[in-house]
């Protein structure tokens, strides 16, 4: 019969992940799929179908390669903020809308003017900014038509799994990027629903991760899956969390990809003051997705200048360990590194016989100053940090572990492949029964002791 199975899946930017897991959490499958996105006059944006079909892929490759056992559950993740709107007949009526796409600039402008930058904060955890949903769905109002066609939004991963077979419900985690949900309330925000001309009948009831929401249909997924217990596993950086072993109170994830974050788990609730404070300075504040705590999160944009600064001098990722190991050994002297607002690489104070190494080191060095100012605000809020973990694409750079470990002190490289699927499929095991609770669910394999360093 095989073992017990679970599965994740971690609907991202640029691809979407699927892990399968042994019931005790071990990861024995993976597969991936690419998430192609278009620019427009507008901005970025995808079709909905697209998801689908890279979930589709990413689950039939990592099934493929699964060992024997019937599949319990499945849990999906997925990038927080960007929405699918569905018809009556349950069809998208309109393009996804990248997170980071910019088109909202004039409405970001005007919630701040008519909400004001610090009650907005102070209700929803947010900075006022291009990023979150409200403000793209009110350029869809002011720009086209498509609201008129509209009964229901979904973030993407729970659309996913709506599509699977399960009820459509709005995560709290996912909710807590909309900038309509009250951060203290749990509820959604009367004002910001106003402002937008959302009906909120438009948004589902609200649920936590881990939560069961019906089942895999058969006409779907065929035989494997079919029967699977489904659950919406909340905003990929906190999945991850839960994936890396890094979720416990006071545990911080250093997630290493394009999209860098700093993710700290704290017990809720956080004083009025202190999240206000936090979001005056970029960091967010959400709720996890794991029952009573918050997520206290601060995204930086060193990841993507390691991509570009990489990219200027030729290199690619599989000669990564030999200039790491140049620029460990290099002091770059008056070079710096920067990304302009459009996303150029940038370096500057070039002098004397600056290589590729000192551009390197140059580079790391911006990245973790933007991480070290995030972790400061936050142990400023929130007291002395636990753990560091660190996960995605350039935490196997042995620079940027090292530099960390200098900056941070404690810190780790998980062992998981997929974090950020390896935490959808434990919060499935939740739904299932096969778990306690979000709290009781097993890390993965800790990495050997980590050098000593000083604390930020």
């Amino acid at each position: 019969m095989g073992d017990l199975l679970l599965v994740g899946v971690d609907v991202g930017t640029s691809s979407c992940k699927a892990t399968v897991c042994t019931a005790d959490g071990r990861e024995v499958a993976h597969g991936r799929a690419t998430l192609a996105w278009r620019s427009t006059p507008e901005g970025t944006e995808t079709d909905p179908e697209r998801v689908l079909a890279a979930v589709r892929t990413a689950l039939s490759d990592a099934l493929a390669a699964a060992p024997a056992g019937p599949v319990l559950a499945l849990g999906v993740a997925g990038m927080a903020e960007v929405g699918v709107l569905l018809d009556r007949n349950g069809r998208p009526v309109a393009p996804l809308i990248a997170w980071h796409d910019s088109r909202d600039r004039e409405q970001a402008r005007r919630l701040g003017d008519d909400l004001g930058a610090e009650h907005f904060a102070a209700a929803t955890g947010l900075p006022v900014g291009t990023q979150w949903s409200l403000t793209k769905h009110r350029w869809m109002r002011d720009h086209t038509s498509a609201l008129e066609r509209a009964v229901r939004r979904l973030h993407v991963a729970e659309w996913v799994v709506h599509a699977l077979g399960g009820e459509q419900a709005s995560e709290y985690s996912l909710a807590s990027r909309t900038g309509w949900l009250h951060l203290g309330d749990r509820a959604w925000w009367t004002p910001a629903l106003e402002w937008g001309g959302v009906d909120p009948d438009l948004l589902p009831p609200l649920t936590q991760a881990g939560a069961p929401l019906g089942r895999v249909s058969a006409d779907w997924a065929g035989d494997r899956l079919a029967g699977a217990v489904l659950t919406v596993a909340g905003h990929d950086h906190l999945a991850a969390a839960v994936g890396a072993g890094a979720a416990r109170d006071g545990d911080v994830l250093d997630s290493c990809g394009t999209a860098e974050a700093l993710v700290r788990t704290v017990p809720a609730p956080l004083p009025e003051p202190a999240v206000t404070e936090l979001v005056r300075h970029g960091v967010t504040v959400g709720w996890h997705a794991l029952p009573g705590r918050l997520s206290v999160l601060g995204a930086t944009r060193g990841g993507l200048l390691l991509q570009h600064v990489l990219r200027l001098l030729g290199r690619d990722r599989a000669g990564l360990p030999e200039l790491d190991r140049a620029a460990l050994r290099t002091d770059p002297g008056p070079l710096r590194a920067r990304l302009t607002e459009d996303g150029t690489a940038v370096l500057s104070g070039v002098g004397g016989d600056a290589g590729p190494a000192a551009a390197w080191r140059a580079a790391q060095q911006t990245a973790l100053t933007e991480a070290a100012r995030m972790h400061r605000l936050m142990t400023d809020a929130t007291g002395q940090h636990g753990r560091v973990v660190m996960t995605g694409g350039w935490s196997h750079s042995e620079a940027m572990v090292a530099l960390r470990r200098e900056a941070f002190g404690d810190v780790h490289r998980t062992s998981a492949v997929e974090a950020g699927a390896r935490g959808a499929a434990l919060l499935a095991g939740c739904a299932a029964g096969v778990f306690a609770g979000p709290l009781d669910l097993p890390d993965p394999r800790a990495e050997a002791a980590p050098q000593s360093g000083r604390n930020t």
